[in-house]
């Protein structure tokens, strides 16, 4: 992809506020040229790095918006109460729930209780049967289900799609005939780090030698580049 179709794509999106199940549809009108998944996967990225500048900010209100979401149940108003309010407020179904979660189990905590630790917050995100308050319940219930960027769910798909893509690596490389080792291979004897490919005979392409190929099922844009080859890329380079 040309840099400025990129720059055009991501100025698209972050002059947008909102789900990105509303938007995801404009982009695929607006930039009919560049494929679905790949408009997908950038928009992902781009909402995921928002979250984690804009979402501290919203602790700092949290009480207000605890207290809007106990006025509007207590009011009688229809379900889907956080998803409306994460809506108007840009913040993640997902991480809005989350948050008052832990602000609900904050102001009812009984002597005895577990406490609301991450991971007993995560056990309750993952399972909402297990919250006590039927109506928080199921209105986090709605969070996660909808939540088409972040969450358990999301998670789930993400994971999946990486392994989708290795195995398609995987088959790719032998349908070449290119002898290598997998990660699974290289654990078992005894390597720290694990390309999802090593090349058992490096080869050249346009001048370079690679030895091993790493998948991402996501969109390479330069920060996600750059972050993989200071935590993965030059690990495997050094050794």
């Amino acid at each position: 992809m040309k840099v400025e179709v990129y720059n055009e794509i991501l100025k698209e999106i972050k002059s947008f506020s909102g789900s990105g199940r509303k938007y995801t549809k404009h982009l695929q009108d607006k930039f009919p040229s560049v494929s679905d998944l790949t408009l997908a996967s950038i928009y992902s990225l781009e909402y995921q790095r928002k979250m984690k500048r804009t979402h501290q900010k919203f602790y700092n209100i949290i009480e207000e918006l605890y207290d809007r979401y106990t006025s509007a149940i207590e009011a009688g108003e229809d379900v889907g109460v956080m998803l409306r309010l994460a809506e108007e407020i840009d913040l993640s179904p997902a991480l809005l729930a989350r948050m008052i979660l832990e602000k609900f189990y904050e102001k009812h905590s009984e002597e005895g209780a577990e406490p609301a630790t991450k991971s007993f917050l995560t056990k309750l995100m993952k399972d909402t049967t297990l919250i006590k308050d039927k109506d928080l319940a199921y209105e986090i219930y709605l969070c996660v289900v909808y939540d088409d960027q972040y969450g358990a769910i999301t998670d789930c798909v993400k994971h999946s799609l990486g392994q989708e893509y290795e195995f398609r690596l995987q088959r790719m490389v032998k349908d070449l005939n290119i002898p290598f080792r997998d990660e699974e291979h290289l654990r078992r004897h005894g390597y720290d780090k694990t390309p999802d490919i090593k090349l058992e005979i490096p080869f050249a392409v346009d001048g370079f030698v690679v030895n091993w190929i790493e998948s991402k099922a996501l969109f390479g844009d330069e920060e996600g580049h750059n972050t993989y080859f200071k935590d993965q890329y030059l690990s495997y380079w050094n050794r």
